[in-house]
């Protein structure tokens, strides 16, 4: 049986109610909406439409609704410290969210491209130059944490078809992963990256949460 619509919503037309109520079940879900296309576009759509209601709505949960100038997207961003709902990426994961980072950063400062989409090989060398004391992950921890990053609306990745050649694979990095971790610039970047390297050699997959 489905609960009441709240009292403080009233004013929310009939027929939005079910798809509005979808549409905070994904942003809760993923952190993000991405309204390119199809279903994902109606949602967007929805949401700048009750964008005050559902920053509202989220405040409480010391959460914030923000939106792209350039694209289509809502992201939620947690107010630091306060927040109980914020994810904590392991120490492997925190890596190639730091690597991605970068070559985003890059991509848009050398190119000023609007799409920036490498290969799985072009990760993997990315890691090698900036964690060059740490192993590197195997194709199966890779594919999974890319696979979570999929999940979070961080990435969308196109896997090769020909097991063969996973390295093939092309990973699309969404506007909304710089904001998870949201450095200033390239040498607020570099900062972080020292404290990695400074770790010595040994293996990515211990857990570590992200700072």
């Amino acid at each position: 049986m489905p609960l009441p619509w709240p009292r403080f919503w009233e004013h929310v037309r009939e027929e939005d109610r079910a798809p509005l109520s979808d549409t905070l079940t994904e942003l809760l879900a993923h952190g993000a909406l991405i309204g390119d296309a199809g279903r994902d576009r109606e949602s967007y759509l929805l949401a700048r439409e009750y964008q005050r209601e559902i920053s509202d709505y989220l405040a409480p949960l010391n959460l914030e609704l923000v939106g792209d100038p350039d694209r289509p997207i809502f992201q939620l961003r947690p107010a630091p410290g306060d927040c109980g709902l914020v994810a904590r990426f392991n120490k492997a994961e925190t890596l190639l969210v730091l690597a991605l980072w970068r070559i985003y950063h890059d991509a848009r400062m050398e190119q000023a491209v609007a799409t920036v989409v490498v290969t799985i090989n072009d990760i993997w060398r990315r890691l090698g130059i900036y964690f060059e004391k740490l192993e590197l992950p195997k194709e199966a921890q890779l594919r999974e944490m890319l696979a979570m990053l999929r999940r979070r609306r961080l990435v969308r990745v196109q896997w090769d078809e020909d097991p063969n050649r996973f390295g093939e694979s092309q990973v699309e990095i969404l506007p909304t992963l710089p904001r998870v971790i949201p450095f200033e610039n390239a040498a607020a970047w570099e900062q972080q990256i020292v404290l990695y390297q400074q770790v010595g050699e040994g293996s990515a997959e211990n857990s570590e949460p992200m700072p």
